[in-house]
């Protein structure tokens, strides 16, 4: 019964812990004025304006929303992503093609639009600063010159002990930090399965998003195997797309190997979820390939 509780959590699987956290709005507006200073009271002053129906890279927008005259797309990441700036500049194309009345584009006016910015809360194990700043133009090859087009990034550092000013100014966000550490001490020597369950516990005992777990318990346990999990499977992947480069040289070899260690690092991942009853669908997004290849991945295992 247990098991297929876990499989029908897992099919209605849309968004991380931290999207369902901050889709709230008051839960948002606190972040909001955390990261800017800000002191503003009405969750009514935000504008949520999130492409729920644009996936790009295999990812969702997180949050987007205007407040007064700014755009902000905030991100969420656990493992460290160099080309959020290009991910954003697709995001904020969508945002103000959605935004515009097409037709005013061929006005002789000048049309005005929300002036945007980029922040990633980033929670993974690999970068230890507090913060950090990523461009656009980092992807330009040859650039000899001052860019044409720039898009900056702010990566702010959201695990347990970072950043502590901003923590004391957003309860949420500090407890969601306490949360995550407490589902990797677990995982350290359990099963996933048994670590995020015992996680959510002890946060409910501990008031850590207490009132949040109660009312989503199996949700949230579903979401954090699945990202935790992921999590994990990514960092694979960069270890074997590594060693498989290293291994076949600078060379045609290269290619192949490089391929192929993507191929199986991929493949192991699919076994994986697919343990886990995630959905060959969610799968197939996850890891950017074929229903019908995870599907094969899946059946040879």
């Amino acid at each position: 019964m247990a098991q297929k509780e876990q499989a029908t959590a897992n099919r209605n699987y849309k968004d991380t812990v931290f999207r369902m956290l901050f889709s709230d709005r008051q839960n948002l507006l606190s972040l909001y004025n955390a990261v800017s200073g800000s002191h503003y009271d009405d969750p009514e002053m935000l504008e949520i304006v999130t492409l729920e129906n644009a996936i790009y890279m295999g990812m969702k927008n997180d949050l987007a929303f205007i407040i007064g005259t700014d755009l902000f797309l905030y991100e969420h990441q656990s493992t460290y992503n160099p080309n959020m700036p290009l991910r954003d500049l697709f995001y904020i194309s969508s945002e103000y093609q959605k935004l515009v009345d097409h037709k005013s584009l061929y006005s002789s006016t000048l049309l005005k639009i929300p002036a945007p910015q980029f922040i990633v809360f980033y929670n993974g194990t690999e970068k230890k600063k507090d913060h950090w700043l990523n461009h656009l133009s980092e992807s330009f090859e040859n650039l000899s010159s001052e860019p044409k087009l720039e898009l900056e990034v702010l990566t702010i550092n959201i695990n347990e002990g970072l950043n502590k000013e901003l923590m004391e100014q957003c309860q949420t966000l500090r407890e969601y930090a306490q949360y995550v550490h407490c589902v990797r001490k677990y995982a350290k020597e359990l099963e996933l399965n048994e670590a995020v369950k015992l996680a959510v516990d002890e946060c409910i005992r501990n008031d850590i998003l207490s009132e949040f777990l109660r009312a989503n318990k199996s949700e949230v346990i579903s979401m954090s195997i699945f990202e935790y999990d992921k999590e994990e499977e990514e960092r694979k992947l960069r270890k074997a797309e590594y060693e498989a480069g290293v291994s076949a040289g600078f060379s045609d070899g290269f290619d192949n190997g490089f391929n192929n260690g993507i191929d199986t690092a991929k493949k192991d991942a699919a076994i994986a979820f697919a343990e886990l009853h995630v959905p060959v669908e969610q799968i197939a997004s996850a890891l950017q390939v074929n229903v019908e290849i995870a599907k094969q991945w899946i059946g040879n295992k």
